[in-house]
C-alpha cells in the first residue's frame, strides 16, 4: 500500500493532485507548524494581467499548528475569491460545469483554515474523478514529533509499506530509518503538463482551478500525461 503525505493547501497546484493520484491513501499533515506566506492559505489563478493571488486571511501566532489556524472572517474574502473565479474564467470551456462547486464551498462558514482546505481538496478530488484514494488526517493519529518518526508513524497507522515522498524529501528524512522500519521510499517525479488556457502564453504552477475550468473531464488525464 502506498501513502502520500502533505500539508493541507488552499486550491493546490497540479502536482499536489498527482501525489494523491499515485497513492492508495493520502494523509493531510495538519498537525505541523503553519508557515506564513507559503501555500497553506493562498494560491494563484490566471488573469489577463498575469497570475493573481487568492489569499485566505488568517489570524495566527508563531508556532501554531496548521489545524490551529483560524480564518479572519472579518474580511469578505469568500466573495472576493468567487468573483475572481467568475471574472477570469467565465469564458473558459467548462466554467458552467464547475463554478457551482466553488459557490457551494465558499458559501459555507469556515472557522479553521485546515477544515476549509481539506473540504476543498476532497471536493476537487471528486470533481477530478480521484475516487480510489482514501484520505486521513494526521491530527487524528498518535504520532511522534521528529519529522522522520512522524512520517514512519503515519505509514504504520494506515498500513502502508511504501511512502511516496515529494522530490525534496531526502533533504530532511533519514532514509535508513525507513528501511529499518520496512517501508520503501519513492520520490515523486512530476513533470508539469501544458494544456489550453485563456489569456495568451501558457503559465505553469497555477491552482488546479485553472486546469479544471479549461479542461473539465479531461483534467485528470492531463495531470497523468506529464509533458517532458
Amino acid at each position: 500500500m502506498i501513502v502520500s503525505i502533505h500539508q493541507p493547501q488552499y486550491l493546490p497546484w497540479l502536482g499536489y493532485f498527482d501525489k494523491i493520484d499515485k497513492a492508495d491513501v493520502f494523509c493531510f499533515l495538519d498537525n505541523v507548524q503553519y508557515k506564513k506566506n507559503e501555500w497553506q492559505n493562498r494560491n494563484r489563478i490566471k488573469t489577463a494581467r498575469g497570475p493573481q493571488w487568492l489569499t485566505v486571511p488568517v489570524s495566527h501566532r508563531f508556532g501554531q499548528k496548521i489545524n490551529e489556524i483560524l480564518i479572519n472572517n472579518n474580511e469578505k474574502w469568500p466573495k472576493k475569491h468567487l468573483q475572481g473565479l467568475i471574472t477570469n474564467y467565465a469564458k473558459a470551456s467548462y466554467f458552467d460545469d464547475y463554478i457551482g462547486l466553488f459557490e457551494k464551498i465558499l458559501s459555507q462558514h469556515w472557522r479553521r483554515l485546515s477544515d476549509l482546505n481539506i473540504g476543498l481538496v476532497e471536493a476537487l478530488m471528486a470533481a477530478l474523478g480521484l475516487t480510489e484514494t482514501d484520505t486521513v488526517q494526521a491530527s487524528e493519529m498518535s504520532l511522534r514529533e521528529e519529522p522522520t518518526d512522524r512520517l514512519i508513524d503515519v505509514c504504520r497507522s494506515v498500513g502502508a509499506d511504501v511512502y511516496l515522498s515529494g522530490k525534496d524529501g531526502a533533504n530532511y528524512m533519514d532514509l535508513a530509518r525507513f528501511e529499518a522500519a520496512g517501508i520503501a521510499v519513492v520520490f515523486q517525479d512530476f513533470h508539469h503538463p501544458t494544456y489550453p488556457q485563456l489569456f495568451g502564453e501558457f503559465e505553469s504552477h497555477l491552482s488546479i482551478v485553472d486546469l479544471l475550468f479549461n479542461c473539465g473531464p479531461e483534467a485528470l488525464s492531463v495531470i497523468r500525461r506529464e509533458d517532458d
